[in-house]
């Protein structure tokens, strides 16, 4: 590195420790084209600014770990709204949204015959299959339950942008679909194949927020439109589709969704129209 600087005409260099209040030790480097190098004033005038360019450095080092953390743990747009403060338990606005419901078929099954590690690996590579797939078309993850999970698709407007979403929705679905059947630790440990998954896409309404209670929240979303998602996805088993929608999705993704029928749904009262992918039963 010293000789690429050199090369470059640079002639002094010079490192100084920034000291963190948690004990860390990072560091910042500086470098001069003067002829000379750095001299005593110049050093002299760097370690006057090297202490509170440690606690600058430290709040923003600190931030972004933060962010980080808040992606990993519940998301990118939730990170970013608990990063920004609104963090008050009943904090929520009414958004519109494809709403995505998945799981693993046969998982407790999978869960009482395998050994913990083998399971984790299993669990691994089956989100594995799913999430690249929803965030690559813009969805957001907000929620794994088990071998369950719960990602949306959010629409600015909704009359214009609900065709384009629920588009992309469909094409994350059927590039998970893909991924699934050929994910070689899902082949390899699933039970009949392959592991098989069960997922619902639905067009609607959601309140999307802080729930919980006294210091303990989750970020979520609630409400009818995603208590349809979870009824439709309890229908693949019955119905052998992997992939179900609701009338409300389906009339944005036509032809490409065919009829299955109408069904009755717990907790709603009339019949749901519920549609399959055309490409046939998985």
């Amino acid at each position: 590195m010293l000789g690429d600087f050199r090369a470059e005409g640079i002639t002094d260099y010079l490192a100084s420790p920034l000291l963190f209040a948690n004990g860390e030790v990072h560091a910042v480097t500086w470098a001069t084209l003067r002829p000379g190098g750095f001299s005593d004033g110049h050093i002299a005038g760097i370690e006057n600014i090297v202490a509170p360019l440690s606690r600058v450095t430290e709040v923003y080092g600190l931030r972004r770990s933060a962010s980080i953390l808040l992606d990993t743990y519940v998301g990118h747009q939730a990170g970013e709204r608990i990063l920004s403060g609104r963090i008050r338990r009943g904090d929520y606005e009414a958004i519109h949204a494809i709403i995505w419901l998945s799981d693993m078929r046969g998982f407790t099954a999978l869960a009482d015959t395998l050994p913990p590690a083998v399971l984790i690996e299993l669990l691994n590579s089956y989100f594995d299959c799913q999430v690249p797939a929803i965030l690559d078309c813009g969805g957001e993850i907000l929620k794994f339950m088990g071998d369950g999970m719960l990602a949306i698709f959010p629409v600015a407007s909704k009359a214009a942008d609900l065709p384009h979403a629920c588009g992309k929705a469909l094409a994350a679905a059927c590039k998970v679909r893909a991924k699934i059947a050929a994910a070689d630790a899902l082949v390899r440990i699933g039970v009949g194949g392959g592991a098989r998954f069960g997922l619902a896409l639905h067009a609607g309404e959601v309140l999307y927020g802080n729930i919980g209670s006294g210091n303990r929240l989750d970020f979520t979303c609630i409400g009818p439109a995603v208590n349809l998602a979870a009824r439709l996805e309890e229908l693949t088993r019955e119905t052998g589709y992997p992939i179900l929608a609701s009338g409300e999705f389906a009339r944005h993704c036509a032809p490409r969704l065919v009829p299955v029928g109408e069904f009755s749904l717990r907790g709603f009262s009339a019949l749901q129209p519920v549609f399959a992918l055309a490409e046939g039963i998985g």
